[in-house]
């Protein structure tokens, strides 16, 4: 039994998605809201590689382009309502106790210039300077479940400041110009209101060198393990009038005997794992005040090359170095989700140029996803029984490696319940 994609879309709804997508009927005044976002979610959730409206309307039976179309723009539903339902339901799934959120943008590259906030701009995904759309999004993860939580499309500033680009592309009021760093603070404080339980946040260094960041993590209480550059500035004493040195040159320094080995996920070819040392010191920022936290410096070994890796933390002196190493590299759960959203359900396929029409298509993304998270956690339910590992969740219903008996599933999205056989 799998939780895959469908090889080809259905006359009628499928049992299962129908059974899934009904509370969600209520934030529709009409019939027809409903039925066209099952059928726009059926569509995603094949193995057709094109996911756009027009596709779509041609190879799913019992609707039109029209309609899906509405569905992303004229049609009168509160997607941010309806995404806080599908956080809302998610939370009632079994979990460890001990997720973190995950922030991360991701760039998808696109024609022309009349996309809402499509712009000539660095995107990580691309590695270059492209014509492309970036999104923020938070995501949260735990050793063996993982879903996302919100979006926010980056709006560059060729944008926010164009009050005729805004207008076109129906750009609300309220937004105006944000980094990505303030973005994603927004988005963590709608996972705060959204009642998203997390032990801390987790980002890489295009965040986690950014001191507004930060300082606005450690406003709201966060704890966090951020990536952060070899030129991170920090020093070793809180008053002494010591010059800030380099996150690289002050672990580069350290005796032989300060780091140590330590793994934080099996994968398809056993353990990962790499060198580690932790240093417990004070980031510098431009106005002088230092911040006290953990330097942690990473080596892994990749080939012939051994790579250099640096985080950043403000929990306290008694956590284990192990924790805070596994905290950040569940980073990849984030970019698995980009990878699979993009590849198999049609994340940066939208051929719109409206702001909300964006946020909605991310939105039935998002929870076409969900959809898959629930149905393999109800068949792990049905496949319950002591000595049957759990099989790892993908989308793209990839092959894992066997867990060991009562032990996590090494790359699954999905825990069972406290107790579980």
């Amino acid at each position: 039994m799998k939780t895959t994609r469908i090889p080809h879309a259905p006359g009628t709804p499928l049992p299962e998605l129908a059974e899934f997508l009904a509370p969600f009927r209520a934030h529709f005044r009409r019939s027809e809201g409903p039925q066209a976002l099952e059928r726009y979610l059926t569509g995603l959730l094949t193995e057709h590689p094109n996911k756009n409206c027009d596709t779509l309307a041609r190879i799913v039976p019992g609707t039109s382009e029209q309609r899906l179309q509405g569905l992303l723009t004229a049609m009168a539903w509160d997607e941010e309502d309806l995404n806080r339902q599908r956080v809302e339901r998610l939370l009632t799934l079994p979990t460890e106790g001990d997720g973190v959120l995950i922030f991360d943008d991701t760039g998808s590259a696109k024609q022309g210039q009349c996309s809402v906030g499509v712009a000539r701009q660095y995107s990580g995904t691309l590695g270059k300077t492209a014509n492309c759309q970036i999104a923020v999004n938070c995501h949260y993860a735990e050793r063996t479940i993982a879903w996302p939580i919100a979006t926010r499309l980056y709006l560059h500033e060729s944008w926010a400041n164009d009050p005729e680009r805004r207008r076109k592309a129906k750009v609300p009021e309220a937004v105006n110009f944000q980094t990505k760093p303030q973005i994603a603070l927004a988005l963590l404080d709608r996972a705060r209101a959204y009642g998203v339980r997390h032990a801390c946040v987790v980002a890489d260094a295009d965040y986690g060198d950014n001191p507004n960041s930060l300082n606005g993590l450690e406003r709201r209480r966060e704890h966090y393990v951020v990536a952060v550059r070899r030129d991170f500035a920090v020093v070793t004493r809180r008053r002494a009038a010591e010059p800030s040195q380099r996150a690289e040159a002050l672990l580069e320094a350290l005796p032989a005997s300060a780091w140590r080995t330590i793994r934080w996920r099996e994968g398809s070819k056993g353990w990962l794992r790499g060198r580690f040392a932790a240093l417990r010191c004070w980031r510098v920022t431009s106005d002088g005040r230092r911040h006290l936290g953990w330097l942690i410096g990473e080596r892994e070994a990749t080939g012939q090359e051994r790579r250099r890796k640096y985080h950043w933390s403000n929990f306290g002196p008694r956590t284990p170095l192990a924790q805070m190493v596994e905290y950040a590299h569940r980073r990849h759960w984030v970019e698995r989700f980009h990878e699979e959203a993009k590849g198999l359900l049609g994340w940066d396929q939208y051929q719109g140029r409206l702001w909300t029409g964006f946020h909605r298509h991310a939105v039935t993304v998002m929870l076409a996803y969900s959809y898959l998270v629930w149905r393999e956690w109800q068949q792990r339910q049905a496949r319950r029984g002591r000595g049957c590992p759990r099989r790892a969740f993908s989308p793209s219903a990839g092959s894992s490696p066997r867990a060991p008996a009562g032990g996590p599933s090494p790359g699954g999205r999905l825990a069972p319940a406290r107790g579980a056989a």
